[in-house]
C-alpha cells in the first residue's frame, strides 16, 4: 500500500504562484508515472500534468507554459509548480502515482484557490 501526502495548496491572487509537493511511502513499490489531477465544484477531475520515472512530462493543454511538474525519484516525491494562476485554477488538487505493476494510489487532496 503507497500513501500520498500533499502539501503546498492555498489562496493566492490571480498571476501569483504556488508550489505543491506529493510525497510517496509505503513497502515495495516502484513508482512509474507520478502526476497531478484536479476537480472543480460540479466538474469532473481532470489530468494537470503527469511524469514518468524518466522524467517524460505531459499537460493538459490548459496549463502548458505556466505549470511544470518535476520529481524526485530518489525522494518518492513529486512537485508542481505552478505560476500565473488563473480563477479557472481554482479545484482541489490530487495526487496520483502509479506503480510498475499498475496499481494506483491517490492523496487526499489539497485545494488552491485563486482570487481575481
Amino acid at each position: 500500500q503507497v500513501q500520498l501526502v500533499e502539501s503546498g495548496g492555498g489562496l493566492v491572487q490571480a498571476g501569483g504562484s504556488l508550489r505543491l509537493s506529493c510525497a510517496a511511502s509505503g513497502s515495495m513499490f516502484i513508482t512509474n508515472r507520478m502526476g497531478w489531477y484536479r476537480q472543480a465544484p460540479g466538474k469532473q477531475r481532470e489530468l494537470v500534468a503527469d511524469i514518468t520515472r524518466d522524467g517524460n512530462t505531459n499537460y493538459a493543454d490548459s496549463v502548458k507554459g505556466r505549470f511544470t511538474i518535476s520529481r524526485d525519484n530518489a525522494k518518492n516525491t513529486a512537485y508542481l509548480e505552478m505560476n500565473s494562476l488563473k480563477p479557472e485554477d481554482t479545484a482541489v488538487y490530487y495526487c496520483h502515482l502509479l506503480t510498475i505493476w499498475a496499481t494506483d494510489s491517490w492523496g487526499q487532496g489539497t485545494q488552491v484557490t485563486v482570487s481575481s
